[in-house]
């Protein structure tokens, strides 16, 4: 099963009596699935074809962004602008010619979830957000795979297994999800770049623990950790029958609540509808939700309101002027229109699709891109 070469690179492993010769076939023989190759799926990505994972598929359709390079540890300033999938497969074929890689450079939906599901053995999700989360959950459930999940908030980081043995599922411990915006994600709040590699590197040891049948799986249990403290805690996590008989899957947006007549009227502008308003003469407020520190890199005319300044400042906002509110890539901006609207009664907010980052791509190639 294995070749002369193979014995050789994984040696390592094969010496361990609890993985051994069959343990390293075993994990020849395994396909997993990983979701996401961010901050989480780069680690997990690297340790599996390390240790030798026969088949990992690669499910991703972003492109490799300056912002990504702080803690997406596959990529370098020579890869951005490629999709993330493809640049992956390449450099981690470069890593270990054994492994086969499968690039899904597509977005995960419930139209593919099932379909790719039932290909693989393990789902490893590296995703961000919660509509993906559920969706991962939900197909893992449909499908029977084990799931092993990860995730990361500032310095604190979370893992588990579920659906494994009939063990909890992440509906068990999350039955609906948080109000939309009620929880900023990493664009929106930052994240230290080593806590992912830590996260994720457990999560990879979670993956050869359920492949070789070694040690105690997370599963049933959340391991929590505090990357500023070093804090590890462990949280039994128990099976609700309910929330663990899952038959279809569904519009996950609309369940995070991302599909409400709120968002779906939040009002948006193009890059290239503000460069032809402001050439026109158009009377517009261009309001910046940065950071300082991302204002000095670049900036529109525009005034510098921090997000996290936004309920401090609404006194500074005029409401007789059409205002366009941009970020770095419009996230931010959408939850400080949210705050606004929802909060304050703002009807003459524009939401700068893709943010500056798209301006500088599409507008002002010349402008410092970050």
């Amino acid at each position: 099963m294995l070749s002369t070469e193979e014995l050789k690179r994984y040696n390592r492993h094969i010496i361990l009596e609890e993985v051994g010769k069959a343990g390293q076939e075993k994990l020849k023989m395994a396909k997993v699935l990983v979701i996401g190759t961010g901050g989480l799926g780069c680690p997990v990505l690297q340790y599996l074809t390390a240790a030798g994972v026969g088949t990992i598929g690669i499910v991703d359709f972003d492109v490799v962004d300056h912002s990504n390079l702080q803690r997406q540890i596959l990529f370098d300033v020579n890869d951005i602008g490629h999709p993330k999938a493809e640049v992956a497969r390449k450099k981690l074929s470069a890593q270990n010619p054994f492994v086969q890689f499968n690039v899904h450079q597509e977005k995960l939906t419930s139209s593919n979830a099932l379909a790719l599901f039932e290909q693989y053995d393990i789902v490893v999700d590296g995703s961000d957000n919660f509509p993906t989360r559920y969706l991962t959950n939900d197909a893992c459930v449909i499908t029977g795979k084990p799931l092993v999940f990860g995730s990361i908030f500032k310095f604190d980081g979370q893992v588990a297994v579920f659906n494994y043995n009939d063990g909890p599922t992440y509906r068990c411990l999350f039955p609906a999800p948080p109000d939309p915006g009620s929880v900023p994600n990493c664009a929106q709040i930052g994240v230290i770049g080593v806590l992912p590699g830590l996260i994720g590197t457990i999560q990879a040891n979670e993956v050869i623990k359920l492949i070789t049948g070694i040690g105690e799986p997370l599963s049933g249990k959340l391991l929590i950790m505090d990357a500023l403290t070093m804090e590890t805690n462990l949280f039994a996590v128990a099976r609700n029958a309910n929330n663990a008989q899952i038959t279809e899957l569904i519009d996950y947006e609309d369940f995070c609540g991302l599909n409400t007549p709120f968002h779906e009227t939040m009002q948006e502008m193009t890059s290239q509808e503000l460069a032809e308003r402001l050439e026109q003469g158009d009377d517009i407020q261009l309001l910046d939700v940065r950071e300082p520190f991302e204002y000095e890199i670049c900036h529109l005319d525009a005034e510098l309101m921090p997000l996290s300044t936004i309920s401090n400042r609404v006194a500074d906002i005029p409401r007789n002027v059409p205002v366009v509110v941009y970020c770095h890539h419009g996230m931010r901006s959408a939850a400080a229109i949210t705050t606004l609207q929802q909060e304050y009664g703002f009807n003459n907010l524009y939401n700068l699709i893709g943010g500056i980052h798209d301006w500088a791509a599409n507008i002002d190639p010349e402008m410092e891109q970050y």
